[in-house]
This record gives structure tokens, C-alpha cells and sequence, in this order.
């Protein structure tokens, strides 16, 4: 039976409208952007699908969807559109809010941002003297397993934001969320230098999946 033939009361969009998306499942919320299913299938069933398949949603959302049956361009199209509206929503909160006493939404942010990429990338959350996001700014990309972080380039990008403070961060694309001792030796020497020109560091984000590790918060400052 296709969702259309489904009681009002029922249908996910409908019920989305009248009683607000918290009430929607997982399986129902991706139905709502999926919009139609497949031959046999609803859009509730390819949902529940996609989540068994994948794990979670962050699992649907993080994977390469163009193999999958019934997930044709324009339903991928739907998928990366929502995400890139998220991405771009908690980045409007960054901006707005003070990033120190909204630890959660820098995380947020990262993971959505940076944790399913192939390849390493090292990123500068440049802040005011009130510690609200001036830029986000990706300024190395590297391999699977590293990539290369030139203090110099972090100085002068800095000095063009005109930025008070900074807030690192870089993926793990294979492993897991831990600093290595060359993680911790370039976090010092680019807080050496940016001290030089009165940035200072708040924190770096080494993010793994749904993890995102706070040297900050491990006392690597």
C-alpha cells in the first residue's frame, strides 16, 4: 500500500506538520526527503532500510548512496541538499554564539563538516576577541593518513581574518580520535607562533567518525 493510501493520521509528512519532526521516527524523517519509495517499497520502508544497512542516520547520511536501488539522482540530490543545509545551520549558530560556551555545536559542526572525508584535513575556526566565528577555513588537505600543516601559512591566514583567537581542528579518516605526539608537537609550535601575533589558541578537534577529541579538555594546551 503506497503512503498516499495510508490514513492521514498516519503519513509521516502529515503528521510532521501537525505534531512537529520530533515525533517522526528515523525511518519516517528520511521518508519525508526520500518523498516517494520504490516498486514495492514505500518511502517508511526504504528508509527503515537504509538504516539497517547503514547502521544509523549518520551512517546514511556519511555513505556513497549512488549504488543503492531505488536511490536514483535526485533522491541523492535530496539527501546532500539536507545535509549541506545542516552543515550551514550550525555554522550560522558558530557565528552567532560564543564557540567556548557551545562546545557541543563546535563538535556538531566538525563532524558533520569533516569526519567522513577520505583524506585528511586541517581546519582553522577563526574567532573574534568574543569568541564568535569569523571564518571557517580549510587551509591543508593531505592523504588518508596525513597531511602536511605550514605554521607560516596559519600565521598569515590569521593576520588576514583579523582574528583574536583560533580553534584547530583535523580528521582521522582511518583511525580513531587520539593525538599522535606529531599532533601535539605542531599544536605547540602553532601556538608558539600565533602568540607572537596575539592569536590565541582555545582548543583542537582531532575528529574520527562520530567521535571528536578536545585537546582542551585533555589538558594538551
Amino acid at each position: 500500500m503506497r503512503i498516499s493510501e495510508w490514513p492521514v493520521t498516519e503519513r509521516p509528512r502529515e503528521r510532521l506538520l501537525e505534531h512537529g519532526a520530533a515525533v517522526l521516527s528515523d525511518a519516517e524523517l528520511l521518508a519525508v526527503i526520500l518523498r516517494t519509495g520504490m516498486r514495492g517499497k514505500t518511502a517508511v520502508e526504504l528508509g527503515r532500510e537504509l538504516i539497517e544497512r547503514f547502521g544509523d542516520v549518520a551512517g546514511v547520511f556519511a555513505a556513497d548512496l549512488s549504488g543503492v536501488k531505488g536511490l536514483g539522482p535526485a533522491k541523492r540530490a535530496q539527501f546532500e541538499a539536507a545535509l549541506e543545509l545542516a552543515r550551514r545551520s550550525l555554522k550560522d549558530g558558530l557565528r552567532a554564539g560564543n564557540a567556548l560556551t557551545s562546545p557541543g555545536a563546535v563538535r556538531d559542526y566538525l563532524r558533520l563538516a569533516i569526519a567522513d572525508l577520505p583524506h585528511e584535513v586541517f581546519v582553522c575556526l577563526w574567532l573574534d576577541a568574543q569568541h564568535r566565528v569569523l571564518e571557517v577555513e580549510e587551509l591543508f588537505r593531505g592523504s588518508l593518513t596525513q597531511t602536511s600543516v605550514y605554521p607560516r601559512e596559519i600565521v598569515k591566514a590569521g593576520l588576514k581574518a583579523n582574528a583574536a583567537a583560533v580553534i584547530f581542528a583535523h580528521n582521522h579518516p582511518s583511525g580513531a580520535a587520539q593525538p599522535s605526539q606529531a599532533d601535539e608537537l605542531l599544536t605547540r609550535n602553532l601556538k608558539d607562533a600565533l602568540a607572537l601575533v596575539d592569536i590565541k589558541v582555545l582548543d583542537h578537534f582531532i575528529v574520527a567518525g562520530r567521535q571528536a577529541l578536545s585537546f582542551a579538555e585533555r589538558g594538551l594546551l
